[in-house]
């Protein structure tokens, strides 16, 4: 269960990549927006809405800024309806990228997504084109200092909610489940009052790649930055092996 994590360079990445975009409130609002018009508002039976209020607390969004989002999404029936886009392309060297999107505007949106790839000499291919190098799992990240339960213990309460894995760092846990079994293993840790840096189904890379060439590295850092400045872009997903800072 244990062994090799990269819980410390994700959540690196992931607090700086929300804070270089100042939109992770906006992100979360979509999402939010959709669940209730999926599901309904009443996250008791709606799973999805859960996972997002959820995913919203982990990001310390206040909770008056949660309901007013569900009340909202319930409440207007002629507020903004959301369409989910996914992108696939390539940047340079090979390297993989998924863009997953929310938009109300289908046609500025592919364009702006093709503007990002194109500025970083990569290019948009067709669905399916780099999916198949990524997996599709639930990724709950536990920090070590906020979380006061054994290791042991937390990875047992884990595997026996549904993870298929624990991978224990110096700074903290990684559970990864099966998308099926993302919300229960999230709810088992909800129950025990378990803290959640990061809770969310994610996709992840097969195999990474490592870019040795200067050139490289800022076309493909071009193209991340410039999707993730994008309103309607809601997660990159990449293969690209990031250097630790």
């Amino acid at each position: 269960m244990s062994g090799h994590s990269k819980f410390a360079n994700i959540k690196h990445k992931k607090e700086r990549n929300d804070s270089a975009k100042g939109k992770v409130f906006t992100i979360i609002g979509r999402e939010i927006a959709v669940a209730v018009k999926d599901g309904g508002a009443d996250p008791a039976n709606n799973s999805r809405l859960r996972d997002v209020i959820a995913k919203a607390k982990a990001a310390n969004m206040p909770n008056d800024t949660i309901d007013r989002g569900i009340k909202k999404a319930a409440g207007d029936a002629d507020s903004v309806s959301y369409e989910k886009i996914t992108y696939e392309g390539y940047g340079p060297s090979g390297t993989a990228i998924i863009v997953e999107t929310l938009t109300d505007n289908r046609n500025r949106t592919a364009a702006n997504v093709r503007n990002a790839f194109t500025k970083g000499k990569g290019n948009v291919g067709t669905l399916g084109s780099v999916s198949y190098m990524f997996d599709q799992k639930g990724q709950i990240l536990i920090s070590k200092e906020d979380c006061d339960m054994d290791a042991d213990d937390l990875m047992m309460l884990a595997i026996e909610a549904g993870a298929d894995d624990v991978n224990e760092s110096e700074d903290g846990f990684e559970i990864l489940t099966a998308p099926s079994d993302f919300s229960a293993v999230r709810s088992a840790l909800e129950e025990k009052k378990i803290p959640m840096a990061e809770a969310d189904i994610t996709m992840i890379p097969q195999t990474y790649v490592k870019l040795d060439n200067e050139e490289d590295v800022s076309l493909i850092q071009r193209t991340i930055d410039l999707l993730e400045e994008d309103d309607d872009v809601q997660n990159v997903y990449h293969n690209w092996e990031e250097d630790e800072d």
